[in-house]
């Protein structure tokens, strides 16, 4: 199943936010930061990707459900949905 790139646009937008956070983690880490600091910035580029994860999957559940697509399978999905947790 092949994702649309109109639907895929939350998910594309949260990615590159936490690209530049992890950038802002890089720099801050380079200048020798404050820790809280930099922990705060990488929690928040984490769970901008766990966010991004989970819609996607989302999405792909909702399509499989839509349509009859043969290579859609339940125990597929499954393991990608827990491969974020």
């Amino acid at each position: 199943m092949k994702l649309e790139v109109d639907t895929m646009k939350p998910a594309i937008n949260r990615l590159k936010r936490a690209q530049g956070q992890l950038n802002a983690v890089i720099r801050m880490l380079e200048e020798g930061s404050d820790c809280r600091a930099v922990v705060t910035q990488l929690s928040a580029a984490s769970k901008a990707i766990d966010r991004a994860g989970f819609s996607i999957i989302a999405t792909g559940l909702e399509e499989c459900l839509k349509g009859d697509d043969p290579t859609a399978d339940r125990a597929d999905m499954e393991k990608l949905f827990l491969s974020l947790a």
